[in-house]
């Protein structure tokens, strides 16, 4: 590792694409498509960052992580599973904790900045 700051607008150190249709269960509405830039990756790949890009759709939230996001552009909402939504849009940032459990939807294709921790218990 260098130690250097790394910028978030800049380049990703690598990109990825997927249809999240293609992940077995996750998808509620629609056929999100996203787009990834990994910007880091810590040695032991418990922390991570980058840019993300989806297009309209809902799908089931991811769970054993904890998320910080800030929306660069679009429009997008978290629903709890008790049914408490919080929408989300430019300029925006939010802190998703392990142990969220619902979904996220957008509505207007969207792109984010984020910051994951992996919460997943180690065997």
């Amino acid at each position: 590792m260098n130690g250097h700051v790394i910028n978030l607008f800049n380049e990703p150190a690598n990109r990825s694409e997927r249809r999240l249709a293609d992940l077995p269960d996750r998808v509620v509405e629609g056929d999100p498509y996203h787009k990834i830039g990994m910007h880091f990756t810590s040695p032991d790949e418990s922390l991570s960052a980058g840019t993300w890009t989806s297009t309209p759709g809902k799908w089931h939230a991811f769970t054993d992580k904890d998320e910080y996001c800030y929306i660069i552009e679009g429009h997008c909402a978290l629903i709890h599973e008790d049914g408490t939504r919080q929408d989300f849009r430019t300029g925006d940032s939010f802190m998703i904790p392990n142990g969220f459990r619902g979904f996220w939807e957008v509505m207007e294709t969207t792109t984010k900045h984020f910051v994951i921790r992996d919460c997943t218990p180690v065997d």
